[in-house]
């Protein structure tokens, strides 16, 4: 019996979902080549009223819709989804050049909300918020025990609306409260921009939103002013985000009339994107880093500099996402994403992987499949299964599947041991940082620069302090397996605390020095070898 117990409901969010999205893009899209047909909507709504009027048990119509929309999406592909209204405001905040709120970056620390930096000119700072405060309370609500996402709804507000604060802060016995006006905070996609070298500058892009491409123009500008003669660009773990910003980018690598993407759909004719012919840097030397975790905007940028032959792609295969997303609002603030068109890089390549109708948890643990057959660590585990194009040059190229770098960099997996990964997975490496840095922020705060502040904590014994620390939250010490990963451990627990006391560029200044994939792009361009070069009658064979 509990096995069918459901199917009247199931008829019933059929109806529900049948008259929801046709009245839904009838209202709002009529003319609009996305229009829905909604034959047979009499017997729906007869339906839905058979069941409102005599199903044993109410209804609830709407969450029965909020349950459903999420499920029927699944069934087109991957990347079409539903989003609630209760979430719709964060995703936009992501993408959006700024956001109204106190202005802290924080982490949920033992259920309780840490500051671990407050954005220089912003409210907080103004209104008295240090790093290392604890925020328990904000106006009425405790926010103590709370999801990070939750609590982000209580510290976000309309501009120059205000929200009190309780804090809690060291050497304090008594609570502080703090009343915060809340202002606008820049949102940045641009994690880190320096000098790597005398001559190379590094980009580090995290999204696409709609503030990158001017951050990208500020950070060259920076980086030029300082005497950048190459450039990496760094999208490794960057999911994507807006296209536009991505070929304004490439805009600015490329001669005039170069093919960037083109996309086309079923209801959706061809489109191309061009360049312009007016872009500040055709010439300059460019390395592109990409791995798993780059996918989207972030393969676009990558698969137009390399269909051209303008650069170099250097780490491993990228996730593989050539579908593209329409965004479309319902009234009461959720939002659809729908997949109307799939993009193509210039040399007429789909990189979207393979998926099949719903069966999103295979897609999910793609990534998963892959680590586990070896892709990650030897270029012959990668299975090159889409056809073969070529770039402007000849070189082969392959689609279905994600951008395949021209120079593969394996994860290293030298001094990893059952301890560090126990270590990291638990994160108790992260919770030490944070514990440490709470303890000594008025020492650590004394250090200038990232490079003062890596030379003091060499002299800490950090990794001996951490495996007593780690021992008494449960994790067995293992002293032969700690000796051979005392270097990664080392590394994982400076760059917290780094990335705790200083800026993001610092943090991935630090972590760059022992990046096998940055070293590689260092060594193309002293080399002068990041323009690829025409392949011969025998490479190719």
């Amino acid at each position: 019996m509990d096995k069918h117990r459901f199917t009247p409901i199931l008829m019933a969010l059929s109806a529900v979902i049948g008259i929801f999205l046709g009245w839904f893009f009838t209202l709002h899209f009529s003319g609009n080549r996305l229009s829905i047909i909604n034959a047979g909507s009499n017997k729906f709504e007869n339906m839905l009223h058979l069941i409102d009027n005599n199903y044993v048990d109410t209804i609830d119509v709407n969450s029965l819709v909020e349950t459903a929309l999420p499920n029927i999406l699944a069934e087109l592909d991957p990347h079409s989804r539903y989003i609630p209204a209760n979430e719709a405001q964060q995703v936009e905040d992501d993408l959006r050049g700024s956001f109204s709120g106190i202005g802290v970056s924080f982490v949920m620390q033992k259920d309780t909300v840490n500051v671990m930096s407050v954005i220089k000119g912003g409210p907080s700072e103004r209104f008295g918020v240090m790093p290392g405060d604890r925020i328990v309370r904000a106006d009425t609500t405790y926010l103590v025990g709370m999801r990070q996402d939750s609590v982000m709804t209580f510290l976000k507000g309309p501009r120059d609306s205000k929200v009190k604060l309780e804090i809690v802060r060291k050497g304090h016995k008594q609570p502080l409260y703090i009343t915060v006006t809340r202002g606008d905070i820049p949102t940045h996609t641009i994690d880190a921009d320096y000098m790597i070298t005398d001559t190379t500058g590094y980009i580090r892009v995290k999204s696409f939103g709609e503030n990158t491409f001017t951050e990208f123009l500020m950070a060259l500008a920076r980086l030029s002013s300082q005497g950048m003669t190459n450039l990496i660009v760094d999208l490794r773990g960057n999911s994507g985000g807006y296209m536009e910003p991505a070929i304004k980018m490439v805009n600015e690598f490329l001669p005039a009339n170069s093919l960037i993407v083109y996309t086309e759909g079923r209801m959706s004719p061809r489109q191309e994107s061009r360049s312009n012919g007016r872009g500040q840097f055709q010439q300059l030397p460019l390395v592109v880093l990409v791995d798993e975790g780059s996918a989207s905007a972030s393969e676009i940028f990558a698969g137009a500099i390399q269909d051209n032959d303008r650069g170099t792609i250097i780490g491993r295969r990228s996730f593989g996402k050539g579908l593209v997303q329409q965004q479309m609002a319902f009234k009461d603030g959720s939002l659809v994403r729908l997949t109307i068109a799939r993009y193509y890089t210039p040399a007429g390549r789909c990189i979207q992987k393979p998926y099949q109708k719903g069966h999103g948890e295979d897609y999910e643990m793609d990534l998963l499949t892959r680590y586990e057959r070896g892709e990650f660590f030897s270029q012959d585990s990668i299975k090159q299964s889409g056809p073969e194009y070529h770039t402007k040059i000849g070189r082969v190229v392959y689609g279905g599947g994600g951008i395949m770098p021209d120079l593969f960099v394996p994860e290293d997996t030298t001094l990893i041991t059952l301890y560090y990964k126990e270590a990291v997975y638990q994160g108790l490496t992260r919770q030490f940082a944070f514990d440490y840095t709470d303890s000594y922020r008025e020492r650590l705060s004394q250090f200038a620069t990232a490079s003062q502040l890596e030379r003091f904590l060499k002299a800490q014994n950090l990794v001996e302090k951490f495996a007593n620390y780690a021992q008494e939250r449960g994790l067995r010490r293992r002293n032969l397996q700690i000796e051979k990963s005392t270097p990664l451990l080392e590394r994982m627990i400076f760059a917290n605390i780094i990335y705790n006391m200083k800026s993001d560029s610092e943090y991935y200044e630090y972590i760059n020095h022992q990046d096998l994939t940055v070293k590689q792009a260092v060594e193309v361009l002293a080399k002068g070898e990041s323009r690829p070069i025409k392949p011969t009658q025998k490479q190719d064979k």
